[in-house]
């Protein structure tokens, strides 16, 4: 549970990992955590980011000013990677014990022992400087020293998520509350006085709690035995595989919400992103559709594939929405 892999390969069918460098152990790491799964969180971000974007004359309808703008974009890519890879190792590191007795997760390189707890501090230590320091280039290049600030309970945050399994079947909202973090911290990062004139990021980061506290709950179904037989909380253990499942649709169908309240709420949200909230309306139900018909080995499909694209569409559509002004 709010450990993500696609697959879980057989013991048989792995290779043994490099770690007789740091190098190697380095990939090992980034193999581990699957850095391409920033894609549910990095295009909220951009979107958060896009929202609150400065502008020539600071007159919307004259285009933004992509002179500082670029720049802050790329700082806000390089700060989703650093956040997301000390979210991942964080769960990775203080779960390798509950990971070691979990047949689906045992061969994940904490778990495992291919990452010592040496190499959890020193890569845990690396990514937290790393985002540190990527959140006070803000200060030095565009005199926004908000990021900085904020740098340190922002990494509590989305890192406090791991631990809530051990007392909690909210876990999953835990999980949601860490991505939604990404429109809000990116919009604070670009410009912190528009942030309160701009309700549609709020209504993002309430659709990204309940879009990944839904699919979340999707994934725990594949431990649901095993979280009750070690006393683990989740929606699954707690209330069972039909049940978590209907709440799983409830929380989807809140995301659709949000999404139209985000919508109306921003005047310069056109065709292309009510489009897009169309898209993932469909996209969402046929994902409850794979896992009503397929149970848990549409899990897959359902948990990675599919939310993948909710997250591409919306960010994408978002974005030219506001670019096409």
């Amino acid at each position: 549970m709010n450990n993500h892999d696609a697959t879980t390969i057989p013991r048989n069918q792995t290779p043994e990992p490099d770690t007789a460098s740091a190098l190697g152990r380095f990939f090992v790491a980034l193999g581990d955590i699957k850095l391409a799964h920033s894609v549910f969180a990095l295009p909220f971000a951009l979107l958060g980011a896009f929202l609150v974007a400065p502008h020539k004359d600071d007159a919307p309808h004259h285009g933004i000013d992509w002179s500082p703008f670029a720049g802050m974009l790329v700082l806000v890519v390089v700060c989703m990677v650093f956040a997301r890879t000390w979210a991942m190792l964080v769960n990775r590191f203080v779960d390798r014990k509950i990971d070691a007795d979990n047949p689906r997760t045992s061969r994940r390189a904490f778990a495992s022992g291919a990452l010592s707890t040496r190499d959890g501090v020193v890569m845990l230590s690396a990514s937290a400087l790393g985002f540190i320091a990527a959140c006070t280039l803000f200060g030095v290049f565009f005199g926004n020293w908000w990021p900085t600030l904020l740098a340190i309970p922002v990494l509590i945050w989305i890192g406090f998520y791991s631990l809530t399994k051990r007392f909690t079947w909210l876990c999953h909202i835990f999980l949601g509350g860490a991505l939604a973090a990404s429109p809000v911290a990116a919009a604070i990062a670009v410009d912190p006085g528009l942030l309160a004139h701009t309700p549609a990021v709020f209504w993002i980061a309430g659709m990204v709690v309940c879009w990944v506290a839904g699919f979340d709950v999707i994934y725990a179904l594949q431990d649901l035995d095993y979280d009750r037989t070690v006393g683990l909380s989740s929606i699954p253990a707690r209330f069972g595989w039909k049940r978590a499942a209907w709440l799983s649709r409830s929380l989807h169908a809140l995301a659709i919400v949000c999404l139209l309240f985000a919508w109306r709420s921003e005047l310069r949200f056109g065709a292309m992103f009510l489009g897009a909230v169309v898209v993932v309306c469909v996209v969402l139900v046929y994902e409850h559709l794979v896992l009503a018909r397929r149970g848990k080995a549409g899990i897959p499909m359902a948990f990675f594939t599919l939310n993948g694209v909710v997250s591409l569409v919306l960010g994408s559509a978002g974005c030219l929405d506001l670019v096409s002004l």
